[in-house]
């Protein structure tokens, strides 16, 4: 950082020696809607646009800043200049770090050459700071010239929500976590998973793990990085031939019991020919993915099609054991590919377990389903496809007991006149399959993962559920991380009852679980961190 960008400022001042009395500037503020990070050293919360209207150079000598909400949680303010995209340029400090009070003046100079100048306002967050906490930053006022001017605003500014980053680039040597999951255990333990591609963000095949990050106090702190599914160098091939990746959690709700299942890619299939590559090394660049041209094909073994492994924990997840391979009990031998579908998986009212599953059939085209098991996770089960040319689902228990998938549609790719999630439901285990009312009617979708979750609570000793949604809510880019509310079992997901998570641009994945009653949890690809943690209170979701 560069402070307060003293070397710009002097050879700007030189310009200034007669500034023009009758410079007019209009000061913009507008605010993003993005998580706000405890432990972050910046956190862009407002921004500043000086747009001058008349005269050729002004200065700003004072902002009156305003921060509202858990004031008690704001550390820091700093302002810093954007960069050429509009966002803030962490490297451009224009002021140094003040402490942060409900009335915070900030006398640093700003000199404005351009015909907008756009200035951003950043927020350190102090230790006090909890998930559950709001902060709501305003400028008042601008001292330009010798003259106060007061600020427009493009929008109503609301209180921002905090979050935990909980991975970020190169943390652990992984140069990208991506693909998260999230799930509580019984004994109220956050269990997060996610790919750690050590080397490149692309997907398999690569030098990619799965790896899990346990919170004993509801998402504010986490415990170390753990690694649970590693081929490691199986079969002599490097670990970049070797990757696991798009894991689901599962916790047996009965037992304890938890399950992360992922997939495993032995080394390389040729693109025209499907054929298993020899000869492989470290120096090799081939490269295919499961999803691609042949990049998996018919059969069970490992150099045949990428495989299903599952493991387990007992302890808590504590410790996982060996992976067990079911490949050869899920999958059909005619499909291409049989694999998990990433985030988590649910425990049904009779004890069966569930995971969200996808595949590609006898042709090579995508299809959704789940893969179940009746005996505590000794045996798994494949249901038949839901529907053709989805791929990544979730699932959850209707109050009537069906099962609803929610699944990503081909479809809906550059489509924007009919776009929606596919939605089917089951009442047998996945033997045959009915399409929703609200398929392709709603939940729109830029082609992208999406999270679905099921939640318990109790209101006047009566026992109620709604299901949650979330997913970047845009036909054509993957922003505006949104979480939605249904009443109804998935019938409606009225829009007075969703929340904006973040608003930029982010890879879009997502998993959703209940840290308790009252409390919902969300771990996302955010625009501030690879993954964002983020506590959502039941009484906003509800509007009560």
């Amino acid at each position: 950082m560069k402070s307060y960008y003293f070397k710009s400022i002097i050879l700007i001042a030189a310009l200034f020696t007669n500034i023009s009395l009758h410079a007019q500037v209009r000061v913009v503020a507008q605010q993003p809607i993005i998580p706000v990070l405890i432990d972050k050293p910046y956190n862009p919360v407002l921004r500043l646009n000086f747009i001058k209207t008349k005269g050729c150079n002004a200065k700003v000598s004072s902002l009156k800043l305003s921060i509202g909400g858990d004031v008690c949680c704001a550390g820091n303010v700093t302002l810093y200049l954007a960069d050429k995209n509009g966002r803030p340029n962490p490297e451009y400090a224009l002021s140094a770090s003040k402490a942060a009070k409900k009335t915070t003046s900030i006398d640093s100079p700003i000199f404005l050459t351009q015909d907008t100048t756009t200035v951003w306002v950043s927020l350190t967050l102090g230790k006090d700071a909890k998930l559950k906490h709001k902060v709501k930053v305003d400028c008042a006022s601008a001292i330009i010239d010798g003259q106060q001017v007061e600020i427009e605003h493009e929008s109503e500014l609301k209180p921002l929500r905090l979050g935990v980053a909980l991975r970020t680039s190169y943390k652990d040597n992984i140069h990208t976590s991506r693909i998260p999951g999230i799930a509580t255990s019984k004994s109220k333990t956050l269990l997060a998973i996610y790919d750690a591609r050590y080397e490149l963000s692309r997907d398999l095949q690569g030098n990619i793990d799965i790896a899990l990050n346990r919170s004993l106090d509801g998402g504010l702190t986490w415990q170390p990085t753990q690694i649970i599914l590693d081929k490691k160098n199986w079969g002599n091939l490097p670990e970049k031939f070797n990757g696991i990746s798009d894991a689901c959690i599962l916790v047996d709700e009965c037992t304890g019991t938890i399950y992360v299942a992922g997939l495993w890619m032995h080394g390389v299939l040729d693109n025209n020919t499907g054929k298993w590559i020899d000869n492989l090394s470290e120096n090799s660049t081939t490269w295919n993915h499961q999803w691609l041209f042949k990049g998996s094909q018919p059969g069970t073994g490992i150099k045949e099609t990428s495989q299903f492994l599952i493991t387990h924990s007992t302890d808590d997840g504590k410790t996982w054991s060996e992976p067990q391979n079911i490949t050869g009990q899920t999958k059909n031998a005619e499909w291409w590919l049989y694999a998990p579908a990433p985030g988590h998986g649910i425990t049904l009212k009779d004890g069966t377990l569930v995971f969200p599953t996808q595949g590609r059939d006898r042709h090579g085209v995508p299809f959704s389903n789940i893969t179940y098991s009746k005996d505590g996770g000794k045996t798994w089960t494949a249901s038949n496809p839901a529907y053709t040319n989805t791929t990544e689902c979730m699932a959850v228990e209707l109050n009537d007991g069906s099962i609803m998938l929610n699944m990503r549609d081909n479809r809906n790719k550059g489509n924007t006149s009919v776009n929606g999630r596919r939605i089917c439901t089951t009442h047998d285990m996945g033997q045959t399959w009915t399409e929703h009312p609200t398929s392709r009617k709603a939940l729109i979708e830029p082609t992208c993962m999406a999270s679905l979750h099921k939640h318990v609570y109790s209101r006047k000793k009566e026992n109620k559920s709604i299901l949650l949604f979330c997913n970047p809510e845009s036909c054509n880019e993957r922003n505006h991380m949104t979480l939605k509310v249904s009443f109804d079992d998935g019938k409606t997901w009225p829009s007075t009852h969703k929340i904006l998570l973040d608003e930029w641009d982010n890879f879009g994945y997502s998993c959703i679980t209940s840290v308790d009653e009252n409390t919902i949890g969300v771990l996302y690809e955010s625009s501030q961190a690879q993954m964002v943690f983020q506590q959502i209170s039941l009484k906003d979701l509800l509007k009560e």
